[in-house]
């Protein structure tokens, strides 16, 4: 139907625009005579298509309108939902709570929207006033009203009072603490209500301007692995962003200006965020934790669940959702709060909704399955856990990091290649569920660029759970072929550089097992079967990755009271990679002109003389790698292991 795909169009644009929609909210509608189209429960606008719209015939709906229910509010929303469930002609999909609102509206479209702007005057303590100021009998104010049966009554005996006085539909209505809906019989002229709306309401408030860039300082390393201990402790493991800006910056600089925003405006921000925010402001890590540690204790006993969003003086706005993509959720609905709180000034400042209409939102059933629904979880055998993987842009670390992303981890690529590593992580994300990829450009052999790795991977998760050293470079060379510049450069990176890597990755899963003794961190080396045994014309790389276990049965030692298990997989040959296959330096190659092979005169031949040497008849790719590190994760009785996955390459005593 041409009327559905405007519906749809209309609904993108609203939906995929910040400046109306936050995170999903808002629905949408089309009726004729017979049936009603309205968004289903938990489907964004900014991507929905047609079946993404609940189909309700308009005659079973108009029962609630008639019908009389329960005086007991329990009883009566579940029987108001069951005569919702009997209209809809669309059994899998649940519609909006307020489609009876979207049936009461006589207009062909509604468009119902939580924008910044109208927000901003919505939230205000002068918004009954300046609405009759600012749209006269042209807009129809609702007073707050817990959402359900009771509102839509509310609302119904507003639209008639209205068509009463004044002899037409409404084609606005602006409810308290809560949004706008806009009805007209064509898209166009919801598009031009829209702009009318916005226009009269930023003449008055200027707009809402961009925040400025504000950086997050590197003392979150040493605070944020420990909050998302603290925040894990009763719901399982959190994933934990920060974000600064001008705004949050200010914000947060005093309890005083925290105050605005310490209770919510809107239903929306309930359901996201909660009802109940943490403002923190110990002078030093050491302070700022024990401030947190009561804080986060107290919030959990008093609300049964620990808090969602915190405001960190200096720091910034962190969010501590179920997943990557929840905590994204949780910053962009808190910062849309800060944005309606500045300008609600315009209009006599802030108004908060009370105790006990949060209680209601905070309780109510249609919530808790909208929030379930929007937020979305990772599933996996490695759920929420965050991943840094070196070398990851290309070859065995891209497979793991592919395979990995799929068990529910948010995947740190940490590589040199900055094109390869931005290119993987997007096309991780794209294999991703809640979880998410991001790149971080590293030299493994620099400590101060492993701090930075480190650095980011907290900014963006919160914490570090398994560090999968895979990072190395391979020069093959007998003891005359060998510069002493290329035996360095080898040993810097497969064997230095694991040093530098453990010891920054470590400091992180040793804060967290101080708040969290149960918990295990991970370190694995991905290291070689030549780590194994010896290898002619390889003594460089065959030697530092030797050494690599030597480091690995080390480290295991040295941190495993922290519940850090610290292992190595080596791999046999993975013939169909780069290391080996890459026609201008790849390893058969370097092997035929080192003369590693005797009688070799091809690739192919070189290539034929590594297989025949495989039992299982095949190379090991990042599946098989993959199989092995989930192995070292789950178990928590092995460390200082070496496990060999070489097809029965090399085979241990």
């Amino acid at each position: 139907m041409k009327e559905i795909e405007q519906l749809i169009a209309i609904s993108r644009k609203y939906g995929g625009d910040s400046r109306y929609v936050i995170a999903g909210g808002g629905n949408t509608s089309y009726k004729d005579d017979e049936k009603l189209w309205v968004k289903a429960s938990g489907y964004p606008l900014a991507t929905i298509a047609e079946d993404g719209f609940a189909v309700l015939d308009r005659r079973k709906l108009a029962v609630i309108s008639e019908r009389t229910y329960s005086a007991d509010p329990a009883l009566r929303e579940e029987e108001v939902r069951n005569d919702l469930a009997a209209a809809c002609l669309t059994k899998d999909r649940r519609p909006s709570v307020e489609t009876s609102m979207h049936n009461a509206i006589r207009t062909r479209y509604v468009v119902h929207l939580h924008p910044t702007a109208v927000n901003a005057l919505m939230c205000s303590r002068d918004a009954e006033a300046a609405t009759q100021r600012l749209f006269g009998d042209e807009a129809v104010y609702i007073p707050y009203t817990d959402p359900g049966y009771t509102l839509f009554k509310e609302v119904e005996r507003r639209i008639s009072a209205s068509r009463a006085s004044s002899g037409r539909e409404p084609a606005i209505l602006l409810l308290q603490n809560h949004g706008i809906f806009v009805g007209a019989d064509t898209t166009e002229a919801i598009e031009a209500i829209y702009d009318r709306v916005i226009g009269r309401i930023e003449a008055v408030t200027g707009g809402i301007p961009a925040a400025e860039p504000v950086p997050v300082p590197d003392c979150v390393v040493d605070i944020l692995p420990a909050l998302r201990m603290m925040l894990s402790a009763q719901e399982g493991l959190r994933t934990l962003k920060v974000r600064s800006n001008s705004r949050i910056a200010a914000f947060a600089a005093t309890e005083a200006e925290f105050a605005g925003i310490a209770v919510p405006f809107t239903p929306d921000t309930i359901v996201y965020c909660k009802s109940k925010y943490l403002y923190l402001s110990g002078e030093t890590a050491e302070e700022l934790l024990a401030e947190a540690e009561t804080a986060i204790r107290d919030c959990t006993a008093q609300n049964g669940c620990p808090p969602r969003i915190l405001l960190i003086k200096g720091i910034g706005l962190v969010a501590a959702g179920d997943s990557a993509a929840g905590c994204d959720l949780l910053l962009d609905v808190y910062e849309d709060m800060m944005k309606i709180a500045e300008a609600a000034r315009s209009f006599g400042g802030e108004h908060p909704m009370t105790q006990a209409q949060i209680d209601f939102i905070d309780h109510w059933e249609v919530e808790n399955y909208r929030r379930r629904v929007s937020a979305g979880k990772a599933s996996g055998r490695i759920e929420n856990k965050t991943v840094i993987i070196t070398g990851a842009a290309q070859g065995f670390g891209r497979g793991i990091a592919e395979n990995l992303i799929r068990e529910g981890a948010n995947i740190v690529v940490a590589d040199l290649n900055e094109t390869a590593g931005t290119a993987t992580a997007e096309n991780l994300c794209r294999l991703a569920g809640s979880n998410r990829a991001i790149f971080v450009r590293t030299d493994v052999s620099d400590p101060a660029s492993l701090r930075r790795l480190i650095g980011e991977t907290v900014r963006h998760f919160g914490g570090l759970d398994v560090f999968i050293s895979n990072a190395g470079v391979l020069r093959a060379g007998g003891l005359e072929e060998m510069t002493p510049e290329q035996f360095e450069f080898v040993t810097k990176i497969n064997y230095s550089a694991y040093f530098y890597c453990a010891q920054a990755a470590s400091r992180v899963m040793k804060l967290q097992n101080r708040y969290a003794p149960e918990n295990y961190g991970d370190i694995i080396q991905i290291n070689s079967k030549s780590g194994l045994r010896g290898s002619k014309a390889n003594f460089a790389y065959a030697g530092g990755k030797f050494g690599g276990l030597g480091l690995t049965q080390s480290f295991a030692l040295e941190l495993a009271p922290y519940r850090i298990k610290v292992n190595a997989v080596c791999p046999g040959n993975f013939y169909e990679g780069p290391l080996w296959s890459n026609p201008e330096n790849g390893l058969f190659l370097q092997y035929l002109r080192a003369g590693k092979v005797p009688g070799a005169k091809t690739v192919d031949d070189v290539r034929a003389y590594y297989m025949a040497q495989v039992p299982m008849g095949k190379g090991t790719g990042p599946e098989d790698v993959t199989r092995a590190v989930l192995y070292l994760i789950d178990q928590t009785c092995e460390t200082g292991q070496a496990l060999p996955v070489t097809g029965g390459q090399v085979m241990l005593n």
